[in-house]
């Protein structure tokens, strides 16, 4: 008596299980799905698809907008009232939510691949929604309160195309592996061929990419203008509170050529200095003057202003995570600051021979310094000895009556309202396009290496950044590589990138086309005799479905 190995054994294929488990929670035992996946089921793949992209988006936006972190949280101070670090839940949900999302989009890929249904199990769904949802509406609230960091996205792409270029091309090149495991299949389907076809598309263009690239940093050496000068924004507020003598020291200190301030003008007409309009984020305004804390800061006289405390907040709040890297003796001297006049800052100034640009907030029409407040500029100009040429107006109004301080401006003008108005330089955020009409332009905020080196390769000739003592330690830019080294560079990985892909779907076309050359006999041959082999295991499989394994157990037998 003869006794037959039955046909439906399957060989314990834990990777398959690992991923229609995790995907689709289908943990049962390994079995070659031969339908395609369902229309409902390629909406959701879709759906992953475009949760991903956006994510990918959303996380290179806040890797690039680290830049000015502490811009995002004052701009939600000014909305809530209230001080938080509010990048801290939204670096964490967005790291969650990529992870989560990625790992996804890796198991739908293999799955794909591996020519499994797509079928995503229902949790997935509600995880896969609520990302795309709470992203999307990130998104606009982040256009809604901080919709000028947009700009980042345009000069960090300029810095970061050409890597970002062989990191798509190397992803991209090793997806290969996982098309051509799916489309040549003996089966042929339409959304086959879609998949080929959007696969060919994507690697068209990014060989094709640099050519649309423009990056600053591609280019000669002896064409490299000098570099820009670093303005201390505020002073150096990641080493000391914002707009006080110790602040304003240290930017010197750390290699800053001049100083920006905010100056705001008081009831009895002393410029002082201060961002906000009122005292309660920088001052400890609520304690002593608990009923007049969200009064505008311009309505208090100079006396009450200078028994405010200015410094204690600054290590309370921590706004830049570095009150931890200070001595002991720097938190005490923090402790005690008060709030900073502006004499006192045009005169330290001029002791270091550097220069100032101030901007002046005009205080509000039933203010009593109203009509005079920018007399009242002038005259501590005047009064801190600074000369005038060293000194940059910032306001628009009453430009006329101060030709002798330099002139400039904050905001995009034609080049014949520059001439006009008689503005030597633009204090812009982010912008550098009218270096080619040879006007001066000064880009804030600048905070990262890789932001200023960009900016120095661009020829911009001034930033004003809130790290003076980070800037201080680049000495050249962070890469700079020549137009014919590039080119190379561009050209051999597109070629090698070819070769890879053409090499895999070669192998891939071997392999299946071995596969289909095993006849019914050898494969029962080949299941008495226990050897094993995955492609003969798939046939196995096949053979079932079809209904061919019962003709061949009765001819046998």
């Amino acid at each position: 008596m003869v006794r037959h190995q039955p046909l439906q054994v399957y060989e314990r294929q834990v990777f398959v299980s690992f991923v229609t488990g995790i995907y689709g929670c289908r943990w049962k035992r390994y079995q070659r799905s031969q339908d395609d996946s369902s229309r409902w089921e390629c909406t959701w793949f879709i759906l992953l698809c475009s949760s991903f992209l956006l994510l990918l988006f959303w996380t290179y936006f806040w890797l690039v907008a680290q830049n000015d972190f502490n811009e995002f949280n004052w701009s939600v101070y000014n909305r809530t009232g209230e001080w938080r670090d509010e990048t801290i839940p939204i670096l964490a949900s967005t790291t969650v939510g990529f992870s989560y999302i990625t790992f996804l989009m890796i198991l739908a890929l293999f799955h794909i691949s591996l020519g499994q249904q797509l079928n995503l199990y229902w949790v997935h769904k509600i995880g896969v929604l609520a990302t795309l949802l709470t992203t999307i509406s990130g998104i606009v609230s982040v256009d809604d309160i901080w919709g000028d960091e947009w700009d980042i996205l345009l000069v960090s792409l300029q810095s970061t195309a050409p890597f970002l270029h062989i990191g798509a091309l190397a992803t991209v090149t090793a997806i290969s592996w996982l098309v051509a495991g799916y489309v040549i299949r003996r089966e042929r389907s339409n959304f086959q061929m879609i998949v080929l076809l959007i696969y060919i598309i994507i690697l068209l263009a990014l060989y094709l990419a640099p050519l649309t690239f423009t990056c600053p940093c591609v280019m000669d050496r002896h064409k490299l203008k000098p570099r820009p000068d670093i303005i201390g924004r505020r002073g150096a507020p990641m080493l000391a509170p914002e707009n006080t003598m110790v602040s304003f020291n240290r930017a010197l200190q750390q290699g800053a050529s001049s100083l920006e301030a905010d100056v705001t003008i008081s009831v009895d007409g002393v410029p002082f200095l201060i961002r906000d309009h009122t005292l309660r984020r920088t001052t400890d305004v609520s304690k002593i003057f608990p009923t007049r804390q969200y009064d505008d800061a311009s309505f208090f006289n100079w006396t009450e202003i200078r028994s405010l405390n200015a410094g204690q907040w600054f290590l309370e709040t921590d706004p830049y995570w570095t009150v931890e890297t200070l001595a002991t003796r720097d938190r005490s001297r923090i402790g005690n600051q008060t709030v900073c006049s502006l004499i006192e800052m045009l005169r330290l100034a001029a002791r270091a021979n550097s220069s100032a640009l101030l901007n002046i907030r005009r205080p509000p029409p039933e203010h009593p310094r109203h009509r005079n407040w920018f007399m009242d500029t002038l005259w501590a100009v005047q009064k801190a000895g600074i000369s005038q040429k060293r000194v940059t107006w910032t306001p628009d109004t009453d430009r006329g009556r101060v030709r002798g301080l330099q002139q400039t401006a904050n905001k995009k003008l034609s080049v014949e309202e520059i001439k006009q108005r008689g503005i030597t330089s633009l204090t812009l955020h982010y912008s550098k396009e009218y270096l080619a009409n040879n006007v001066s332009v000064t880009v804030y905020p600048v905070n990262e290496p890789w932001l200023y080196s960009s900016l120095w390769c661009s020829g911009v000739p001034s930033v004003s950044s809130d790290a003076p003592q980070v800037l201080r330690k680049v000495p050249f830019p962070i890469w700079l590589m020549s137009q014919n080294a590039y080119s190379f560079i561009w050209i051999a990985s597109d070629l090698l990138s070819l070769i890879i892909v053409i090499g895999i779907f070669g192998f891939q076309k071997w392999r299946m086309s071995g596969m289909q050359n095993y006849n019914p006999e050898q494969i029962v041959l080949s299941a008495v005799a226990h050897r094993s082999s995955r492609d003969v295991n798939i046939m196995k499989e096949k053979l079932i479905f079809s209904g061919a394994a019962l003709t061949i157990l009765t001819n046998n037998n």
